[in-house]
């Protein structure tokens, strides 16, 4: 099932690419909140080469029953808090989730003491939801240039996550606002990725120009 979810999945990105006149990859990112690690090795051996998880300690445990031989790309999706940083920064290759200087600072902090880069992220805000972690856009032009002191840091992308509505198409204008932030931070050439798009409306966010989407539910079904 899992494999057959990942080529149905495949499929509807090309579709989507397609429809506007993309070229580009588009990243793949499974989301393995509450999966179990059989069922993660399952989607790596369908092609799955990025995951995706939303709690630490919950990825530590899962972590350590993968093979050796397992080769796998592992992002932090979900919010970060200070107290996790330490043991963020040694499972996670890439924190979609930073969305502040002081954290930023502590990943720092935490990466110069095991001679790490730690690639980062920035979470930006793009509703009104109480609900949404994420850095106000105003601040982005400033964030970065703190990020540039950090010699531990490497800002490669923004992420962002839209309200949830049961017609994607109202998705759109959150996607687009995303996306034009996004492309003022152009001028700087290490920024290659934009995080948007989940299995609800993850073609429409393509549409608006994101690069990586992170599926959970469209390729390990519903979580129980």
């Amino acid at each position: 099932m899992i494999c057959d979810n990942i080529k149905i999945i495949l499929e509807r990105i090309e579709k989507a690419k397609n429809k506007v006149g993309l070229k580009k990859d588009i990243k793949l990112v499974a989301v393995t909140k509450t999966v179990s690690a059989d069922k993660i090795i399952e989607a790596i051996g369908c092609g799955i080469t990025i995951i995706g998880e939303n709690r630490v300690q919950e990825a530590e445990k899962k972590f350590e029953e993968f093979p050796e031989t397992v080769e796998i790309k592992k992002h932090l999706i979900g919010h970060l808090q200070t107290n996790k940083v330490k043991k963020a920064v040694e499972l996670f290759d890439l924190i979609q989730s930073v969305d502040s200087v002081y954290l930023l600072e502590e990943i720092n902090r935490q990466a110069e003491k095991i001679k790490k880069i730690q690639e980062c992220f920035i979470e930006i805000k793009v509703s009104e939801e109480e609900t949404k972690y994420g850095l106000n856009p105003t601040e982005l032009e400033s964030f970065m240039e703190k990020a540039a002191q950090l010699r531990n840091i490497k800002i490669s992308g923004l992420m962002a996550i839209a309200p949830y509505f049961e017609n994607p198409e109202l998705a759109r204008p959150y996607f687009r606002r995303a996306y034009n932030y996004y492309s003022l931070l152009s001028t700087h050439d290490s920024l290659s990725f934009l995080s948007m798009g989940m299995t609800g409306d993850f073609e429409v966010a393509i549409e608006e120009g994101s690069n990586m989407v992170r599926i959970g539910t469209g390729i390990f079904g519903e979580r129980i």
